[in-house]
């Protein structure tokens, strides 16, 4: 989402979940909306290890500041926002990638599938690199 107002990122991402009614394919259409976000290095007002100091979606939405794992949860709390998916398992799992000690954070969907590893797609979970080891999960429940 470009550079605009609160109340228009806001309305796009609610003009968004409601297209997602009709998306043949929601996933790989929630992939692509936020494959346009380009994030920070690191969000230091939130510690992806404590819950309580997570803002809501909206209040991410209206910061309009992302790095890998605010990204993770929007993307995240947008799959638990549709009525396809609001009862499914979605968990954001840092993983690190133990060959170039890099930071993850998937989207893991039923341990089906996986969001923010190609940001342009979904990718099956086995696809994700054997190299990979958790560091933290959490599973998401579906914001209010």
């Amino acid at each position: 989402m470009k550079n605009i107002v609160v109340e228009d990122r806001l309305d796009a991402w609610i003009r968004f979940r409601h297209q997602l009614t009709n998306s043949f394919d929601i996933l790989q259409d929630i992939a692509m909306f936020w494959s346009d976000v380009k994030p920070i290095p690191y969000n230091k007002a939130i510690d992806q290890y404590n819950q309580n100091s997570w803002p809501t979606p909206w209040e991410i939405v209206a910061d309009n500041c992302y790095d890998d794992f605010t990204l993770a949860l929007m993307i995240g709390y947008t799959i638990k926002l549709t009525d396809q998916y609001k009862n499914n398992r979605v968990e954001v799992r840092t993983m690190v990638d133990s060959t170039r000690i890099r930071l993850y954070n998937l989207v893991y969907i039923d341990d089906q599938y996986v969001l923010n590893y190609d940001r342009f797609g979904v990718v099956n979970i086995q696809d994700i690199p054997d190299s990979f080891y958790l560091e933290n999960m959490v599973e998401l429940a579906r914001p209010r």
